[in-house]
């Protein structure tokens, strides 16, 4: 049986209430591995949350920009790289500039001794080799809530003061579209 990709499969209806979370899952960097992150939003799909994700070799920027067009109420990151340290960071301090409150969690291999650092900066939960899908599911039920309806308005203002383009956006949809 062929698999359909993310976009074109539908999802069922989150059970979680009215409200159906949407997550956008991000590939920053020159990372090239990009399993993981499709094995998370298809996860995430599967558990009735609307998923995005990004393609690979995204810019923090265009993470960013994506995040606030698709007026998601979460970012979870995808970094094999090394370079958590620098990405983390950057992917919030853009959000929190742009006036985004869009939690940022996310996974990969990032050493222990990296984790504090990166929850001081803002990260909300990190996923190293060995969690599974359903702690990441479970975890994104229990912490990540809706932004609703002002949400979408805050963004609308937003996309302005931060001149956002909407070409971003399309390059996303294409990236999903590939997939």
């Amino acid at each position: 049986m062929k698999r359909k990709p993310i976009s074109e499969t539908p999802a069922p209806a989150a059970d979680s209430g009215p409200a159906r979370l949407r997550l956008l899952v991000g590939k920053v960097g020159l990372d090239g591995h990009d399993r993981g992150a499709k094995v998370i939003a298809r996860a995430l799909r599967d558990a009735g949350f609307e998923v995005i994700y990004t393609g690979l070799h995204q810019t923090p920027e265009m993470v960013v920009a994506t995040a606030i067009q698709e007026d998601v109420d979460a970012v979870s990151l995808s970094i094999l790289s090394g370079a958590h340290n620098t990405l983390f960071p950057r992917v919030i301090d853009l959000l929190k500039k742009a006036g985004a409150p869009v939690p940022v969690f996310g996974g990969g291999i990032i050493p222990e001794e990296d984790i504090p650092r990166l929850e001081k900066a803002g990260v909300r939960a990190l996923f190293t080799p060995g969690a599974t899908t359903q702690e990441v599911i479970d975890w994104v039920r229990g912490n990540i809530r809706p932004r609703g309806k002002e949400g979408a308005a805050s963004t609308r203002s937003v996309r302005r003061a931060a001149r956002i383009r909407p070409a971003a956006s399309s390059r996303a949809r294409r990236a999903r579209a590939r997939r």
